[in-house]
């Protein structure tokens, strides 16, 4: 209540204590490096105006004279705020400015005895008033839930936090602009599926009421950007939010941001060639080398990324050599000798990669294209040409995760249809995730699509690695959470003990 008492004040005052339009004439970055090596004497002399504007974080010192941190989006700067230089009245509003309080600071630079950058106050301005008090300066959000739920909160004090967010914007920039270099035409398609394809994933689903239809929310941005290719626009991508009705886990969030490639004439390798130069690219221009420490592993992405075919790699870890052919039942075996656990509508292929999961992926830390994955687990992509038990399919695997999933594109319809109708099999047989027969698609394949290389990578996982974030919700603003049972009164009691704490 008492900063309430002080907003009527602010307005008994004739001051609009949410303030208006302020112009500032730079922030705390640049006024820190231009600066910052200046000597004190140097810097002391210096008589041009500056003019910021940010969140009061701290506020010290008694009398007439005041310190205080104000931040803005590019860091904090100390400002001095004496009562003989700004005036009596001006002077009260800054001492009666409360921790979270916006002001902007008219003044010139110095540097105090300690060496501190400092704002020099010849003015305050009053711009918004903080209702609430921020978290408790010396413990944060300890409450992890609290970060994701409130993220303003998390960004306005963790400044760990605030960083990444806009690494990630640089990131998904320097994908474009690898991208963009390469000949590659960005386009939007629906989110809104009047059938859910593309991926083998559990859809949400909605209804339309003017149209009278269920429709699906994308889990993949594929088939749309296939069509693209048939229409002769050639190299397409698409950066954009899929949606899976699936669970929630470190690594996986029901909404989350994917890019998906597709450039014709291409086929897997050369798609392995663009993988490796956009991971290359964006580590090296966000973090300026491509070295990548994450969770205390470094990698070295300016290396040549390994290349390793699915059943050598089962081969070298197990002894299992899945290259003769065999009967479900030989695979079966083999899975229960290695206690593989598998389902009973499974052929072989399915085991083959359910051997990869339990035995090989979490090994594979240095930068690995493992490829040749079972058809009956790869419906989009095109058959190998030596061996039809397998595709020319890759997935990208760095520090045991996996960050991309790319394939030679099947763009046979009659097989294309065969392995949709492979799928419907599957789905009736008990897999939910399996995927439909798209007749659109398939027509779409009827009147032509070249060869072509496809790729998607999921853009989070990605700011997690080279953020070192170790949660899929520390990359997200705002992750999918349950809805937060607090109340009002119970959420304006924790404001209270808060400002009391502050007060002490």
């Amino acid at each position: 209540m008492v900063r309430r008492e002080k907003m009527e004040e602010l307005r008994k005052l004739g001051i609009d204590p949410f303030g208006k339009r302020f112009d500032t004439t730079t922030n705390a970055q640049e006024l820190h490096t231009k600066l910052d090596e200046e000597d004190k004497d140097v810097v002391n002399a210096h008589t041009v105006r500056v003019v910021v504007a940010g969140r009061m974080m701290s506020k010290r010192g008694k009398g007439k004279v005041g310190f205080a941190d104000i931040q803005d989006r590019t860091g904090r700067i100390q400002i001095y705020v004496r009562k003989d230089v700004v005036g009596e009245d001006n002077y009260y509003i800054f001492k009666r400015s409360d921790l979270g309080d916006f002001l902007g600071i008219t003044g010139t630079m110095m540097k105090t005895d300690a060496g501190e950058l400092t704002i020099r106050a010849e003015h305050v301005t009053f711009l918004t008033k903080a209702l609430r008090p921020l978290p408790d300066k010396y413990h944060g959000l300890t409450n992890v839930e609290q970060r994701y739920r409130q993220r303003y909160l998390d960004l306005i004090t963790n400044r760990e936090s605030y960083d990444r967010f806009i690494k990630r914007s640089r990131i998904i920039s320097a994908v474009r602009e690898f991208l963009d270099a390469n000949g590659f035409i960005e386009v939007e398609t629906p989110v809104l599926h009047t059938q859910a394809g593309g991926a083998s994933a559990r859809p949400f689903v909605t209804h339309h009421n003017a149209l009278d239809i269920d429709l699906y929310l994308r889990i993949a941005l594929e088939l749309h950007l296939k069509r693209l290719i048939v229409g002769g626009m050639e190299r397409v991508y698409e950066i954009g939010r899929v949606f899976r009705n699936e669970g929630i886990d470190t690594k996986h969030n029901p909404e989350f941001t994917e890019l998906e490639s597709y450039a014709a004439y291409f086929d897997f390798t050369d798609v392995m060639d663009e993988t490796e130069g956009i991971f290359r690219y964006a580590t090296n221009k966000v973090l300026g080398s491509g070295k990548v420490t994450y969770q205390g592993e470094t990698v070295d992405l300016d290396q040549p990324f390994k290349r390793v075919h699915m059943v050598d790699a089962i081969k070298e870890k197990t002894g299992v050599d899945f290259w003769p052919e065999m009967s479900v039942a030989d695979a079966q075996k083999l899975a229960d000798e290695h206690g593989v656990k598998y389902e009973g509508y499974w052929k072989v292929g399915h085991i083959i990669n359910a051997f990869f999961e339990q035995f090989v992926e979490e090994t594979l830390k240095e930068p690995t294209f493992i490829y040749g994955h079972p058809i009956e687990i790869s419906p989009l992509a095109k058959k190998n040409s030596d061996d039809p038990r397998f595709t020319d399919r890759f997935e990208l695997y760095i520090l045991g995760n996996e960050y991309g999933n790319a394939f030679t594109e099947l763009n046979d319809p009659i097989d294309q249809r065969e392995r949709f109708e492979a799928q419907a099999a599957e789905r009736a047989a008990g897999n939910d995730e399996a995927q439909g027969i798209d007749e659109d698609f398939i027509a779409a394949l009827e009147y032509g699509m070249p060869p072509t290389g496809g790729l998607g990578i999921g853009i989070d996982r990605l700011v997690m690695l080279l953020t070192d974030a170790p949660s899929i919700r520390d990359v997200l603003l705002f992750p999918t959470m349950r809805p937060d049972t607090t109340d009002d009164a119970e959420a304006d009691a924790i404001a209270d003990v808060h400002e009391d704490n502050q007060k002490k």
